[in-house]
């Protein structure tokens, strides 16, 4: 097992031209931690993998790990283990060579180089293709040797950038399950780059979402999904997609409320803020529920149409007042297919927005960012 290291960076700027990609950015990753970047298409996220792998420089700051400054150390003495979305794989060697080349650079033995290599093929599945060069494999193997050739040098510090994209959804599944095991028996610290909301969640101990090279919020992958900072990191997690209804919250003798098909509905923990300015509330599908119409607070709507969705069964409903809201519950759990029904909506759950600003009401509460970027 590789030793660990902290990695640290420190007001991050690099601009490409006269485009500013990172932007005074901050960041530490603990020993051994594994940190998800999160965030849309034109982030910064492969570009921050890059600048920490030396592959490129930055014009301000300083790259840290396990306390030493490399900013200026060349990439292969900084101790970092890569798997990059291009797979980089050498074209005359087999997938066997490939893999081997970090612990070849070691001197291993040929022994410790063949255990090394079979046992990280296997577990990732690509054992049957080792004797294959790259043109010979499909883009789902050759990201598959990539991420074997990262794993098998076990590289205090480890950069994977999207290493499932290629990868079909059976085996992507699978890996999602397996990967943080595998990442937690090679102790290194880890940043891992991923678009897909369902990976960052499984394999983060801590997610990073990034917006236009800034760290937007930071948190658990559980503050993220419950406790977003604004309406695009909301939007960014959760499947079906949150809710978004615009309201405007009163206040009486028991609270903040929003009113639904003429019912008033609560919402504990509200700010008292919110009442009686524009807002957008948030609701995960999931937090809403089918209920009988003598419940307290319960909202008619009318049922329009019903999607079974593997492990889910995700209904389509409409307010008194048209709004459409979409309504999940665990497959085979009964539920109204048509007609009128009931709603009751998890209070505790429930998000308020600025319209205007799209920050959550409330959110200046959460610790969001230890950074140099501003939430």
């Amino acid at each position: 097992m590789s030793g660990m290291a902290q990695l640290e960076l420190r007001s991050i700027v690099k601009r490409f031209k006269s485009q500013t990609v990172l932007d005074d950015l901050s960041l530490t990753v603990g020993d051994g931690e594994t940190v998800v970047l999160f965030g849309p298409s034109g982030a910064g996220k492969t570009v921050l993998l890059r600048l920490i792998a030396g592959v490129i420089d930055p014009e301000e700051g300083r790259i840290l790990i396990g306390g030493e400054d490399v900013t200026d150390v060349d990439a292969e003495f900084r101790g970092v283990g890569m798997a990059f979305q291009n797979f980089a794989l050498f074209p005359h060697m087999t997938a066997y060579d490939n893999i081997a080349t970090p612990l070849q650079a070691r001197r291993e033995s040929p022994s410790a180089i063949r255990a090394g290599v079979e046992s990280v093929a296997k577990l990732l599945k690509i054992d049957h293709v080792l004797s294959h060069r790259p043109r010979a494999l499909s883009n789902g193997q050759k990201q598959r040797t990539a991420l074997a050739r990262a794993l098998a040098g076990s590289p205090p510090v480890l950069l994977l950038d999207d290493p499932l994209r290629n990868v079909d959804a059976k085996l992507r599944f699978e890996m999602r399950l397996e990967l943080p095991r595998l990442l937690s028996d090679q102790g290194a610290t880890v940043i891992y780059v991923t678009q897909d909301y369902k990976e960052a969640m499984a394999l983060g101990d801590r997610i990073v979402v990034m917006f236009d090279g800034r760290i937007r919020q930071q948190g658990t992958p559980e503050q993220i999904y419950l406790e977003p900072v604004d309406i695009e990191i909301a939007r960014l997690f959760g499947d079906p997609t949150i809710n978004l209804l615009d309201v405007r919250p009163s206040r009486d003798a028991r609270g903040i409320y929003v009113t639904l098909s003429g019912v008033q509905v609560h919402l504990a923990g509200a700010s008292d803020s919110s009442a009686d300015q524009d807002c957008v509330l948030g609701l995960r599908p999931e937090s809403l529920s089918f209920v009988g119409a003598d419940v307290p607070g319960a909202v008619p709507v009318t049922v329009e149409a019903e999607t079974p969705l593997n492990e889910k069964t995700v209904t389509l409903v409409r307010t008194v007042g048209g709004r459409e809201i979409l309504v999940s519950r665990p497959a085979g759990t009964p539920g109204p297919v048509h007609g009128t029904a009931h709603v009751a909506i998890n209070p505790k759950s429930a998000l308020l927005f600025d319209r205007a600003t799209g920050t959550r009401i409330g959110a200046e509460k959460v610790e969001t960012v230890k950074s140099g970027a501003a939430a």
